[in-house]
């Protein structure tokens, strides 16, 4: 792979794990930033840029990309929904990969997911089981929360549709609500399963990830995919030809 990469946030566990994915996939590494190394510098001697470091520093990231005319990929979460809508409008002057989750296989999951719930009526249950490690501090998933999102638009249901598991005497379940069950234990990386239950059958869809280089590979993915693109926000969906 002829391509220069830049990895912000490299100190971190996902920016090692970009590093590996990189080098695995014979890019050439030309700057591993983090915090306090000289952003602009790196920047100009990459062909794309590979963040995964923290929310803070994103505005100022896609700034220097924007001067710089590089590709970005972004893996960075946190944002607030009003600061993410100012970033994605700064981000579209560019070329821009940004996804909440870059595995290969969870992307297919979506993609999948998606088709079921706009085949399947609403005499199939639609509910999704997730499980992580027990440091994990929030549930459901952001990966749940968008297999979720998924059935909702495809069922053309709100939020008040969700079950966060249930307890005591729930009554019989209707057909217009979508479960959400969290669980929590050992050192379980990520699983999901979207399950769709009518009488006399059910269809299960399942991702297990055991290593966390998936993402780092995705990601890597998405940056040589990137560079031959027009400006713009594009998804791992996009990357992967899944629209």
């Amino acid at each position: 792979m002829s391509l220069n990469i830049a990895i912000i946030g490299a100190k971190g566990r996902m920016g090692q794990a970009n590093l590996a994915a990189a080098r695995e996939a014979g890019a050439n590494v030309v700057a591993a930033l983090d915090q306090g190394d000289d952003l602009a510098t790196g920047i100009a001697a990459a062909d794309v840029v590979i963040d995964f470091s923290f929310h803070a520093a994103t505005a100022e990231i896609i700034r220097l990309c924007a001067a710089h005319g590089k590709a970005l990929v972004i893996g960075t979460t946190g944002h607030s929904a009003e600061e993410k809508k100012h970033l994605l409008a700064e981000a579209a002057k560019i070329r821009c990969v940004w996804s909440g989750n870059y595995s290969v296989g969870v992307n297919l999951l979506f993609a999948l997911t998606r088709r079921a719930a706009s085949i399947l009526g609403d005499d199939y249950d639609a509910e999704v089981v997730e499980m992580h490690h027990r440091f994990k501090k929030d549930a459901p998933s952001g990966t749940a929360a968008r297999l979720l999102e998924i059935i909702l638009e495809e069922r053309k249901l709100g939020a008040e549709a969700l079950r966060h598991g249930r307890e005591g005497i729930t009554g019989e379940r209707t057909k217009t609500e979508v479960g959400i069950h969290a669980l929590r234990g050992g050192d379980v990386v990520g699983d999901h399963t979207v399950m769709f239950a009518a009488l006399g059958e059910r269809l299960e869809l399942t991702h297990k990830a055991s290593d966390r280089g998936i993402f780092a590979r995705g990601a890597v993915r998405a940056a040589a995919w990137l560079v031959a693109q027009k400006p713009g926000v594009y998804d791992m969906q996009d990357v992967l030809s899944l629209r």
